[in-house]
């Protein structure tokens, strides 16, 4: 919004107060100004000059010889080469010693050898932006109205001599899209009386009955509460005034004609849009507020066919739609030069309806603008007078006797109760109920006392942004001075903040795996209903949740799992030729057991990480190593161990869709209600790998609500071993089909305390063994951690764990 400040000095008085004063005020007060740009962009010594005669240069087809009077008693002659300068025109004329935008200077000179004693200006040249001018006014010199005083200086008759505040508003503060509702806001600021326009002042009235002329209707009730119309006869269009020309360029609206121009003046005044009809285009004289009908099509006035949906409002006479209600008139009914009478309008139109509508043709304007944040109701026949009154003065028209209009609801006034305690709880301040009283009363709000330090107070309907106490403490506070507020210490008791488990476990996890060397991503929780088919192992019977308006068919319902995701963001990176990739992500999938929702789905919390490519390039030094198994399998490890999960995961064979059926095992975590499988991890499946373009890839998914229940994320500090340790290797031949998890696992469970460590050394199926048989060698640490062991306590230990090997799984001693 845009606001002239010589404008508003016609509401409220502004001496002693410089625009850039009231703009720091309004910006303190809450309003944001962004900037208040002069609009005299460095013009001086330019006055209104009466072309007296214009001849033909002598020795130029292109330059015009002029003849000026300027008020001066004394004529100039001015060599001009605008095509539009004539005899008995009006000018801008900067005289010699003027200065125009741009540093020029103004000076006498010679062109083609006849003296120029000054310049015709265009309106570019005096700073104006011509294409906010009519358009016959956007080339060649400018040319003012006939009565423009001559010798009078240019900056006051195109009010030159002005600042603008660009208000920069929050979308609750609509009040302020109106000069008025600015008004109301620098009068409580600063304190100073308002004074408001009179909406019929100079209405001068037909004995002619509006009913006579014009009926109206509202069938879409509830889009519409409140339509008015007034008709008048006997218009002559031309011109606006060239104050009301001014106002509208300042404002950054182009004048078109008085009829047009005075339902933007005081569409900018009061926040309430106009539209003025052509009565002699409105068929029957009858005005319909009605929803669209199928397939109706109307031509705006932008000479754009728009196809209307049956949602949209529209105005309509007897037979057709001439109007998009609240966005933009139709060129059926536009007001041209040969319209005589005319049909104002003024309505309160529902705002989702508007905005719905102007979003949808992709058509925004000013009117739209206001009426999608609500307009004022209170202003809707306060508007239509004034705008009649405007008319009846400056374009010579007869406003018929009444007003043509229709109501459905009114809306009951808004009444809030504020205690002087609430007030000062809230602010920390120790404020009067006078001075209370008192800022109520400069906002123009209406307080009436219901007890000690209470008050019910009435809200305008111009303020729709107040409904609660909350909001007229921040009134007060506004009013008061943010400044003035006192700063206090927070009184009661406080708590330490800190990250929830499931919070600082996320973090860890992050923390791991880019220290691993893996890069976080971060996809779309939205994926195709192909991809929920993947992997249903890890989906399990979850039904497909869709989107009630997906953005495309690749992103139609939420995602059951989150491979896919890092799938896609290796195949993407794959073919932009990154492809050493290690990927990971943290983030939620979504289940359900229902075909159609009537419960909020589950949402899973779920880390899963993404190997591809190579683990180490080439070097000349070095081959290429390419990723594998373990690699992923050692992340999960160092993450599960860092957690305090080491001795509670175990890793099983297992053959889950959508994974290398023999190079895939499940991730079990043993818990107070079991073995549960947590995840899997392993290589994809050849053909998920050739329908992604994928080399050798491997993947892990893991659930994160058992590793929350069961982290222990303290690190567990143990003292340098004192005393030594002693080692003994064994070797064993078991069958193929036996893990060595298994067997690491039986050692553990049958040596008790004094095994410190166990791990998988070699596994040897060469021709020493049988075919079907496999020899695992192993080493085995002992210590105690308070004395030194004797050979006879590990030998003892040791033959209890090759007992428990040869029982559980047949091993034999390899010799």
């Amino acid at each position: 919004m845009n606001v002239s400040y010589r404008w508003l000095s016609d509401y409220i008085d502004l001496s002693g107060i410089t625009a850039q004063e009231l703009a720091e005020m309004m910006t303190r007060g809450g309003i944001e100004i962004d900037s208040v740009p002069s609009r005299n962009a460095g013009v001086s010594g330019v006055v209104v000059g009466y072309v007296k005669t214009r001849e033909k240069h002598p020795d130029a087809d292109k330059l015009s010889v002029c003849t000026l009077d300027v008020g001066t008693g004394e004529d100039l002659q001015i060599v001009c080469g605008a095509a539009n300068i004539g005899a008995d025109m009006k000018v801008p004329v900067a005289m010699v010693g003027a200065k125009l935008p741009g540093g020029l200077d103004i000076k006498r000179a010679k062109l083609r050898g006849v003296e120029s004693q000054g310049m015709i200006c265009s309106a570019k040249e005096l700073g104006i932006n011509d294409k906010l001018l009519p358009k016959e006014q956007q080339e060649g010199i400018l040319i003012l109205p006939t009565d423009t005083e001559v010798g009078r200086d240019i900056l006051d008759v195109l009010a030159l001599n002005d600042s603008i505040m660009e208000l920069d508003l929050t979308p609750n503060r609509s009040d302020c899209l109106s000069m008025l509702g600015v008004a109301y806001e620098v009068a409580a600021l600063t304190g100073r009386p308002l004074e408001l326009p009179e909406p019929s002042k100079d209405l001068y009235l037909s004995s002619d009955k509006t009913s006579d002329f014009v009926r109206v209707s509202i069938k879409a009730t509830e889009q519409c509460s409140l339509y008015t119309a007034r008709y008048i006869k006997g218009v002559k269009i031309a011109p606006a005034p060239q104050w009301i020309q001014n106002r509208l360029i300042a404002a950054g609206v182009r004048p078109i004609n008085n009829i047009v121009d005075i339902t933007n003046y005081v569409m900018l005044e009061y926040g309430q849009p106009l539209h003025a009809f052509d009565a002699a285009k409105v068929a029957g004289g009858r005005i319909d507020v009605r929803l669209a009908q199928p397939g109706e099509v109307l031509v705006t006035l932008d000479d754009q066919e728009r196809k209307l949906e049956p949602q949209m409002l529209v105005i309509a006479d007897a037979e057709k739609a001439i109007a998009l209600a609240g966005v933009m008139g139709g060129a059926n009914s536009e007001v041209t030069l040969e319209t005589t009478d005319i049909i104002l309008e003024s309505a309160k139109f529902d705002g989702g309806t508007v905005r719905r509508t102007s979003r949808q043709l992709g058509l925004r304007s000013e009117a739209s603008a206001r009426f999608e944040k609500e307009v004022d109701p209170a202003r809707v026949r306060d508007a239509l007078d004034r705008a009649a009154s405007l008319i009846a003065r400056y374009a010579e028209g007869l406003v018929t006797e009444g007003i043509a209009e229709a109501e459905v609801s009114t809306k009951e006034p808004v009444k809030v109760e504020l205690s002087l305690s609430r007030i000062n709880g809230m602010l920390g301040t120790e404020l009067s109920s006078l001075e209370i009283k008192t800022i109520l009363s400069r906002l123009h709000f209406v307080a009436e006392v219901s007890g000690d330090g209470v008050w019910n107070v009435s809200i305008p309907s111009r303020r729709g942004d107040i409904t609660h106490d909350v909001d007229l403490v921040e009134e007060v506070a506004r009013l008061h001075g943010y400044d003035e507020i006192p700063t206090t210490l927070i009184d009661g008791q406080t708590t330490a903040g800190a990250l929830t488990k499931p919070q600082a476990i996320r973090r860890e996890l992050r923390s791991i795996m880019t220290g691993a060397g893996l890069h976080e991503a971060i996809c779309y929780s939205v994926t195709s209903l192909q991809r929920t088919t993947l992997f249903k192992e890890l989906s399990g019977e979850t039904k497909p949740i869709p989107l009630a308006m997906p953005m495309s068919e690749e992103r139609s319902v939420l995602r059951t799992t989150l491979i896919p995701s890092l799938l896609e963001a290796a195949s993407y990176n794959i073919t932009r030729k990154n492809n050493d990739l290690a990927l990971f992500e943290i983030g939620n999938v979504y289940h359900s057991d229902e075909d159609v929702l009537t419960r909020l789905p589950q949402e899973k919390p779920r880390a899963a990480l993404l190997l591809s490519g190579n683990r180490r390039s080439a070097g000349w030094n070095r081959s290429a190593e390419a990723v594998d198994f373990y690699d992923a399998k050692g992340i999960l490890e160092k993450v599960l161990e860092r957690l305090g999960l080491g001795k509670k995961i175990a890793y099983v064979a297992a053959q889950p869709e959508g994974f290398h059926p023999g190079r895939t095992a499940a991730i079990t975590i043993r818990t107070d209600r079991g073995i549960e499988t947590i995840g899997y991890v392993g290589q994809l499946h050849p053909e998920l790998q050739r329908e992604f373009d994928l080399s050798d890839t491997y993947v892990a998914e893991l659930e994160l609500a058992p590793i929350y229940e069961y982290a222990n994320r303290h690190i567990e500090y143990r003292v340098l071993p004192r005393y030594p340790a002693m080692e003994r290797d064994i070797a064993v031949v078991v069958d193929r089909n036996v893990f060595g998890g298994a067997l690491t696992e039986a050692i553990i469970a049958s040596a008790g305390e004094l095994l410190e460590s166990v791990k998988v050394f070699d596994v040897y199926t060469g021709d020493r063994v049988s075919s079907d048989k496999k020899s695992v060698a192993l080493a085995l640490v002992y210590r105690h951690g308070e004395r030194t062991l004797t050979d006879e306590e590990v030998t003892e230990t040791h033959a209890l764990v090759l007992a428990q090997l040869e029982q559980s799984f047949g091993a034999e001693l390899r010799k």
